[in-house]
């Protein structure tokens, strides 16, 4: 089916309803049903421009810094604000007794996206308050050894070393030099650091400095074939990549949804395979520790029920689009920059073009250039917003685009990085 009509006839169609438009672009044909999509829009402007007109994001400013935090849709931005005007009416009504009864179809919601059961999601604050869940909770003794990754996020690190401070853990090591475009190389590396006394693999799925994708799964599967439990730290891998959990065969997963998912700053999402609930402790109190619920990671106290019940609003969003549209359309805006800058000077690229070994992340360098002077550059002159990694092996400007992100904003950093690079 052709799109055929103009853009002002459709901005004047659909700007009223803040998801309608999304939909019929989609061809009547619903992105996450399975079903062949019969257009394909990777490349299509319009339809990505009409995707930014739903976020809010500064006219003047490109922002290429959405690993760290992603902005909201609009949609996603004013149901949070529904909620919480709701909350102040009469707190301790609408929040105990309104919203916190709320959670449980955002569990579901979010389990479908998943492909999993909703009894092994809890909802949380972010990937870190996931992860550290696991890793105090994990039932380890003196002696007992972990594997881990030079590469990984540094609250899990500083996490995993106060373990081994507390609870005289063995802490092994692994330092790669990304990127590589070689899963058995990868996998080799992980599976050759196990021995008996191993009982931990922690995988960063994506690496959050320059985007390499990690084989999870593989690595996972030889883990599991010896008793190993297998911690995925997927807080720039979900709704980023196209895949569901169960999928990488590990036992605990955790993830910040205000990332790729563009949820409500301050959402994140822990999953814990059923059977290991009830070995896990909570990393706050519950009345019941060893609880087979999911719910008994949820003791958080008072906490921002409008943010939780924003989230339904993000999923929504997320499912308009589409996970292997979207995935498609983060990768390309990658590779389309990546290859106009091969040829400029001193230009070094840190990030692998092969969609098996990236998405959207990805860093460069300049020869001679200390990164935090490139980033420093191009904010100053140019307005463009990226982040400077100095970090175990990497070293580079990292960019990240994101859905609302068009070529226009990409020629813009283009000829940006080329200035800076000439001179």
């Amino acid at each position: 089916m052709k799109w055929q009509s103009s853009r002002r006839s459709f901005l004047s169609k659909f700007s009223f309803i803040p998801g309608a438009w999304l939909g019929a672009y989609s061809f009547k044909v619903p992105a996450w049903s399975g079903v062949p999509l019969q257009h394909d829009v990777t490349e299509d402007e319009t339809f990505w421009y009409q995707v930014k007109m739903a976020y809010t994001v500064s006219p003047s400013i490109v922002n290429l810094n959405n690993g760290g935090v992603s902005p909201q849709p609009k949609v996603v931005q004013q149901a949070v604000e529904r909620y919480n005007q709701l909350s102040n009416e009469t707190p301790s009504y609408y929040m105990w007794r309104i919203l916190d009864q709320g959670r449980e179809p955002i569990r579901e919601k979010l389990a479908e996206l998943a492909g999993c059961s909703s009894e092994e999601i809890a909802i949380n604050r972010n990937a870190s308050e996931a992860l550290e869940t696991v890793i105090f909770g994990l039932r380890l003794n003196q002696g007992d050894e972990v594997v881990l990754t030079k590469q990984d996020y540094p609250n899990m690190i500083n996490a995993w070393k106060q373990r081994e401070h507390r609870d005289g853990i063995v802490l092994k090591w692994l330092n790669f030099d990304f990127p590589i475009e070689d899963d058995n190389r990868i996998v080799e590396t992980f599976t050759s650091a196990f021995t008996d006394r191993t009982k931990v693999v922690h995988i960063t799925h994506l690496i959050n400095w320059m985007g390499q994708v990690l084989p999870a799964k593989k690595i996972a599967q030889v883990a599991r074939s010896r008793n190993i439990e297998v911690v995925v730290d997927a807080a720039h891998s979900f709704a980023h990549l196209p895949y569901k959990i169960p999928e990488l065969d590990c036992d605990y997963f955790g993830t910040s949804l205000h990332k790729w998912l563009c949820a409500p700053f301050g959402a994140g999402m822990l999953y814990v395979r059923r059977k290991k609930i009830k070995d896990l402790y909570p990393l706050l109190a519950a009345p019941e520790p060893e609880s087979e619920d999911i719910r008994k990671f949820e003791n958080l106290g008072t906490r921002s029920f409008a943010i939780e019940q924003g989230i339904g609003q993000a999923v929504d969003f997320h499912n308009m689009i589409g996970s292997e549209r979207k995935f498609k359309r983060l990768h390309y805006l990658k590779n389309y920059w990546m290859e106009r800058l091969m040829d400029a000077k001193g230009m070094k690229m840190g990030t692998s073009f092969d969609l098996n070994f990236a998405g959207a992340v990805a860093l460069f360098s300049i020869e001679g250039m200390d990164p935090e002077e490139t980033a420093s550059q191009l904010f100053k002159k140019h307005k463009i917003h990226t982040v400077p990694i100095k970090w175990e092996n990497i070293h580079g400007v990292r960019v990240t685009p994101n859905v609302y992100t068009v070529t226009k904003d990409l020629d813009r950093f283009i000829e940006a990085v080329r200035d800076i690079a000439a001179s």
